[in-house]
């Protein structure tokens, strides 16, 4: 009886493994006839065919760093004329980042199951969320340069919607691994909904806030030069005329292009340097002191 009831189970589970391989299986042949298929599209509307280009795929990036390099003596005058360009596009980032996560973190408290004040509106907001990551930045500041014409503003807004709506996503997973006992308490001495998320929930996550919003600092910085590309203003406007005017300019495209790396990188380390600080602690160097 025992033996027979084994040979079920180890029968029951090998046709759960041959289940799960077959429908493996279809999602890769569903994936790849998706792929051929949008490929395929994608190269038929392409005004001079993937095939047809691709021997030229490095003479563009080859063009650029030999002129730089014959000009190498005027890039750090580039760098200065381009720098308030720079401080632009950072400043777009910095304060769409800062709206964003204030109203990512309004938003993630009302959509945290078992924090939120209104348990019927976690559902709705949860899908306002949804929407607003689900919008690239680029159609949202095509609106809104419709409407408000060119220039830095309409690229915040566009970044600051997007941040809402990915910030607010994972502050509220964030807020989901907090500790209720806090909340649980100030609601006992007759606390209201605000004080409790202030003096209970938010300090125990805020390092995590903190990480999270100067992930996305980053990812806004890069938001912000593409955007400059529909006329949003910032470093990404000049790259796009440098690079709109051809041979004659590729060196200050280069000029563009080595300021943007130099922020990248250095926003990225310190960023990652703050980050490491506030969810671990204090560093290596303070503890062996």
């Amino acid at each position: 009886m025992g033996n027979q009831h084994r040979s079920q189970i180890e029968a029951d589970y090998m046709a759960q493994v041959r289940s799960k391989r077959m429908m493996n299986g279809i999602l890769l042949i569903v994936f790849v006839a998706l792929f051929v298929g949008g490929f395929a599209t994608a190269n038929d509307r392409n005004a001079g065919g993937f095939w047809n280009g691709l021997p030229m795929l490095f003479d563009f990036p080859a063009d650029v760093i030999s002129e730089a390099i014959s000009r190498a003596h005027l890039i750090p005058g580039y760098l200065a004329k381009y720098l308030p360009s720079l401080i632009e596009t950072i400043n777009i980032a910095g304060a769409a980042t800062l709206v964003g996560a204030i109203v990512g973190l309004v938003f993630s408290l009302l959509v945290t199951r078992g924090l939120a004040p209104a348990p019927w509106l976690v559902g709705p907001l949860r899908r306002v969320l949804d929407v607003l990551r689900a919008v690239p930045e680029i159609v949202i500041a095509l609106v809104l340069i419709f409407i408000l014409g060119g220039g830095p503003v309409p690229a915040m807004i566009a970044i600051a919607l997007h941040t809402v709506g990915a910030l607010g996503k994972l502050f509220s997973e964030v807020n989901e691994n907090a500790s209720l006992k806090p909340v649980e308490g100030l609601a006992s001495v007759g606390a209201s909904w605000t004080q409790r998320m202030w003096l209970g929930v938010i300090p125990q996550v805020s390092p995590n806030y903190f990480s999270y919003a100067l992930l996305r600092f980053e990812i806004n910085i890069r938001a912000s030069a593409i955007l400059g590309f529909v006329g949003a203003g910032g470093i990404g406007y000049d790259l796009r005329n440098t690079m709109s005017w051809g041979q004659g300019k590729f060196d200050e495209a280069a000029a563009i292009f080595l300021l943007l790396f130099l922020t990248i990188v250095i926003v990225d380390q310190l960023s990652s340097y703050v980050r490491a600080h506030l969810t671990h602690g204090r560093t290596m160097s303070e503890k062996l002191a």
